[in-house]
């Protein structure tokens, strides 16, 4: 076990693992609350990315490559049984990147992909003014828009000094990423999204152009932050997916 990649509760007879990639500047708390939810068989893990919680002393990685390059020989020893991965806004496109770089290395496949709250990388068009290149008061009155950041924190300066670097850095982990052709994954792959996220269902199903394998699309009551606001929903999905995957192991 590292420090980047950790169980949140230990089910040593799990048939299945389940890794969670949070949203930008988020890290293992954002899933603290899904082992109840879950199936006794599946044993949840999280993704804890420097520069936050108890790593936030750790300078945060500020592109894909080092995301990448980190996250490979950290998880390869933890796939030593079927695995899904589950990952929220930037955590989509980090769980996407590592699926398809363990399939391109062949050192496994997740039996299931579910990508949350973010447009499939294939069908977002360049952003002209990239949020990590704004200033610290704009960055603070984005993330004042996004209704997750309690407004005690946004207004407490030294609190602020910590987050906005994180927040920066994982932002341009994203932006400065380019979506390149490749394979399809040979897994399936739910997308799920926020009824008043202003994220188009339609474009939100494209997901399922990345794969070879079945897609599916869900939508959820709530904003970007739906994963928060209908976790106990969201993980009753997520778990009705791993039994199907279970059960699809099983015929």
């Amino acid at each position: 076990m590292t420090l980047l990649v950790r169980p949140l509760v230990s089910r040593p007879h799990a048939s299945l693992r389940l890794f969670c990639f949070p949203y930008a500047g988020g890290g293992i708390s954002v899933f603290r609350g899904w082992s109840a939810g879950l199936p006794g068989e599946v044993e949840p893990w999280a993704i804890q990315l420097p520069g936050r919680e108890d790593r936030i002393g750790t300078p945060p990685f500020q592109s894909m490559s080092d995301v990448l390059n980190a996250l490979v020989p950290a998880i390869i020893p933890q796939l030593d049984r079927p695995f899904a991965f589950f990952g929220h806004s930037m955590g989509s496109v980090v769980a996407l990147e590592l699926t398809r770089t363990l399939q391109r290395l062949e050192a496994g496949s997740p039996d299931h992909l579910f990508v949350s709250g973010r447009l499939p990388p294939h069908a977002v068009e360049v952003v002209n003014s990239p949020l990590h290149q704004r200033s610290d008061a704009e960055l603070t009155e984005v993330l004042r828009s996004w209704q997750a950041t309690p407004e005690a924190v946004l207004a407490d300066r030294e609190l602020m000094r910590l987050l906005l670097p994180v927040i920066r850095a994982d932002l341009s982990v994203i932006e400065t990423h380019t979506f390149t052709d490749g394979p399809l994954l040979d897994c399936p792959i739910t997308a799920f999204g926020g009824t008043e996220d202003n994220a188009d269902p339609s474009v939100l199903a494209r997901w399922g152009e990345l794969t070879s394998s079945q897609s599916d699309l869900r939508m959820f009551p709530g904003g970007h932050f739906f994963l928060n606001s209908a976790r106990e929903t969201v993980v009753a999905a997520v778990s009705a997916g791993l039994h199907q995957a279970l059960v699809s192991r099983i015929d």
